[in-house]
């Protein structure tokens, strides 16, 4: 499975995907089991055949000695064969588990390059756009509200040219982690690239927004000794009926360009600033 591959798959997709492969895991470890069970039950039955054999042996005449011994040898032989294959077969199972474990960790580490930020660790893009068209049509099917916030990190590149590409990335992480805090289990962030973040919230109309800019609200970090300042500019929007995913996203996006434009301050923000300091 490539990243092309798992770009395709939603997060339900990946579960199901892991999911499977577990079960396939317990199933091989459960014919494991199977075969190993009846690897020692034909053993013993062998050995019990043998011993009978023997002490069988023990009451004939000397004329039918050379045939039993004869038979005990093949009896011997039978077993230690069997006994060699059942090893060669546990061996080839414990192979086959441990080549789908791999693969498994492999599908994981590419879901990760393919859907996750490796800077912020929200997700990307390309994990975002189907997320917000699955969110966009369940609201529209169950008829629940939609909010989608988009929020452009103020500065960045002055913050590059001045301190740093260094100091940029830990502006970018520190807006990030903040939106993690922001946001509810049910809410879904992404940095869409460069400073542009998305936010989107389920069950969440515009009279509730002010709730989550409030918790959003421009901070300061210490990077290096020096005391930056975190602020960001937004645009929002609310899903409207019969509204796609695609025209969603456009009238947001709108939003946040007409403030950008007009550089009003930000609603339902506090006058006061909240200092992270990272190492």
């Amino acid at each position: 499975m490539n990243t092309d591959e798992l770009a395709k798959l939603g997060n339900e997709s990946i579960e199901a995907y892991s999911a499977g492969i577990q079960a396939s895991l317990r199933k091989i470890q459960a014919r494991n089991w199977w075969s190993w069970s009846n690897t020692v039950a034909i053993v013993l039955l062998l050995t019990i055949t043998i011993m009978s054999f023997s002490l069988s042996g023990l009451v004939r005449s000397q004329e039918t000695l050379p045939r039993l011994n004869l038979a005990i040898r093949g009896l011997v032989g039978l077993v230690l064969l069997f006994t060699i294959y059942s090893l060669w077969q546990q061996l080839r199972i414990k192979k086959l588990c441990a080549e789908i474990q791999e693969k498994h960790a492999n599908a994981e580490i590419l879901y990760k390059l393919a859907m996750v930020d490796p800077l912020t660790g929200l997700y990307n893009r390309r994990f975002a756009e189907p997320r917000m068209e699955a969110e966009v049509l369940r609201a529209q099917r169950t008829g629940t509200s939609l909010t989608l916030l988009l929020a452009d990190v103020d500065g960045l590149k002055q913050i590059n040219d001045k301190h740093g590409h260094a100091a940029g990335d830990a502006v970018l992480r520190a807006f990030a982690d903040r939106l993690k805090q922001a946001t509810r289990g049910s809410d879904f962030a992404a940095r869409l690239g460069g400073d542009e973040f998305m936010l989107l919230l389920p069950g969440c109309d515009l009279h509730q927004l002010h709730f989550v800019l409030e918790r959003l609200r421009p901070f300061r970090i210490g990077i290096g000794g020096k005391n930056l300042g975190v602020e960001f500019c937004s645009g929002s929007c609310q899903l409207e009926a019969g509204q796609t995913a695609e025209e969603f996203l456009q009238v947001a996006d709108q939003a946040l360009y007409k403030n950008k434009r007009s550089r009003r301050p930000l609603p339902a923000f506090s006058s006061h600033r909240d200092s992270v300091h990272l190492s």
